[in-house]
């Protein structure tokens, strides 16, 4: 099973620690559940290493699942990238949202 990864691992950390820097979680959560897919995946496939006739049917339901569940996530991240203006080259958050956040904290 080989996923198309829009987003590297590494750079899904990125988004996501700048979300948690600035306290902008949205872009953080939805980037934590892509990586929580992915290890859900690896989990399976070495479940389906290991699988007998009794479970094949619970790991390949979990495989698809999971699956559609990550391709949805990758297009709702660059969906949010794209509407709040991210340098989708860098995954810089924007300056302007960066501004707002800080004087949202600062009242």
């Amino acid at each position: 099973m080989k996923l198309d990864y829009q987003y590297s691992d590494e750079q899904l950390e990125k988004i996501k620690n700048q979300g948690l820097v600035y306290t902008c979680v949205c872009p953080s959560q939805v980037s934590e559940q892509i990586l929580s897919l992915r290890l859900l995946l690896k989990y399976q496939a070495q479940c389906q290493q290991e699988v007998d006739e009794i479970t094949i049917d619970t790991h390949n339901l979990i495989v698809d699942a999971s699956v559609k569940a990550h391709e949805i996530m990758e297009k709702c991240l660059h969906d949010i990238l794209i509407s709040e203006g991210w340098d989708l080259q860098t995954l810089q958050m924007p300056e302007n949202l960066r501004e707002l956040i800080v004087k949202k904290l600062l009242g």
